[in-house]
């Protein structure tokens, strides 16, 4: 096995809200296997505080995360990209070493408006649909890594 586990990036524009996101739910899931991080093409500089309490509402705390810029991995051995809008798929680099690149796009909860209720509601149906599409990749990964180890 090796040193260092695979760095899995999880792309977005602003870094706030899908990829922070996705970034709790596969570290959750998978982060015995692989170093998860996420980072925008312009990063909006902060986490969405909705975002947070979504999370928090499931048990994973994402409050210590931090917008980042893309082009802060630019120097990292990237295994895969992961992005969650178009924007950020776009204008994604290929990183040194990136094996694999896959691009799930997810509505953007920050646009949503109403009243702070209802917006929690499109947090949490975006948070629950990344979960269910960032759930499976990492079954499926642990997967693939387990028949290769039965080989």
């Amino acid at each position: 096995m090796p040193d260092s586990k695979p760095i899995i990036l999880i792309l977005c524009t602003g870094n706030s809200c899908r990829s922070h996101l996705a970034e709790g739910l596969l570290r959750a899931a998978a982060g015995d296997l692989f170093e998860v991080q996420s980072a925008g093409s312009k990063p909006a500089g902060y986490v969405h505080p909705l975002a947070v309490r979504a999370m928090a509402e499931i048990g994973l705390d994402i409050s210590a995360h931090r917008s980042k810029h893309m082009n802060d991995f630019l120097g990292q051995k990237i295994e895969t990209v992961i992005t969650v809008c178009g924007n950020a798929d776009q204008a994604c680099p290929v990183y040194p070493g990136q094996v694999n690149r896959h691009h799930w796009p997810f509505m953007d909860p920050a646009h949503a408006t109403g009243t702070e209720e209802e917006q929690m509601a499109v947090f949490r149906r975006v948070r629950d649909e990344i979960k269910a599409v960032f759930g499976a990749y990492a079954d499926g990964r642990r997967d693939a890594l387990k028949s290769r180890a039965g080989l």
